[in-house]
């Protein structure tokens, strides 16, 4: 699996505090089965993170992992708040996820829609950037109204589920709109969005049992993440799974 969307540096954010708690979640991660990772920290008010401190991070987890012996290739990025999007675009690009310059990962507000949220993704695609939507099913106004992450994805920008929320840790809400989304078209990858050992689903696994489509898991885990590190179009998307229909579907995904 190839998990784009984690928290994985030391004392950036809520996630890992030190760089032993880092190593402790990496090892979790190759365990596993993920063999390359975006480090995502926040970067919002509570969490003022800089593009420096990002790549600093990266290279204290690198070296730590490489004296470890744990196999995993861990990339740059960041989660950016709605806020912080009217940064100058040569700020964002210093925030690319996974290390690209022209994609962000953006953080689907907990509460709330703000009402530029729509035109401000928009901008940020006219002046060419790829916007990858966090966690948009954990939303109550998207749970409500699926259709403004329909809008969103119509002018071009892609959607990142949680695993938790597919596997019902964060309730009903989120598990039924995330497979809503999958179910729909509507979502792109599938990543931990781990903050640590905190109980939450990592690697392929709990996203095929949940999906109940190997390959189509194996599209939202492995083959579109890897389209985008490597900055080119995502591949053919394997037909959506009907809710109701899973356990079939599943056994077609193991021939």
């Amino acid at each position: 699996m190839i998990d784009l969307h984690a928290h994985l540096l030391p004392g950036l954010d809520d996630g890992p505090a030190t760089l032993e708690e880092s190593v402790e979640l990496a090892r979790g991660l190759a365990a596993a089965g993920v063999h390359t990772v975006s480090a995502t920290p926040h970067v919002r008010g509570d969490y003022p993170t800089e593009p420096d401190e990002i790549q600093q991070g990266v290279r204290e987890v690198r070296a730590a992992l490489d004296e470890a012996g744990i196999a995993l290739r861990v990339l740059a990025g960041a989660e950016l708040s709605f806020e912080e999007l009217g940064r100058p675009p040569e700020e964002l690009r210093r925030f690319g996820l996974a290390g690209n310059p022209s994609l962000l990962l953006v953080e689907t507000p907990y509460t709330g829609w703000p009402l530029a949220f729509e035109s401000t993704l928009f901008g940020l695609r006219l002046a060419g950037f790829t916007i990858v939507l966090g966690h948009p099913e954990r939303n109550p106004d998207v749970q409500a109204d699926p259709g403004r992450v329909e809008r969103l994805v119509g002018s071009g920008a892609l959607v990142q589920v949680t695993t938790s929320s597919l596997t019902g840790v964060f309730g009903r809400g989120p598990r039924t709109t995330g497979l809503e989304l999958i179910e729909r078209g509507l979502a792109h990858v599938v990543a931990s969005d781990t903050h640590g050992p905190d109980g939450r689903s990592l690697g392929a696994a709990p996203v095929e049992r949940a999906v109940g489509d190997i390959v189509l898991a194996r599209w939202l885990t492995e083959d579109a993440p890897a389209a985008l590190v490597a900055g080119e179009p995502l591949p053919p998307r394997p037909p959506a799974v009907p809710r109701g229909r899973l356990g079939r579907l599943r056994r077609r995904g193991r021939r």
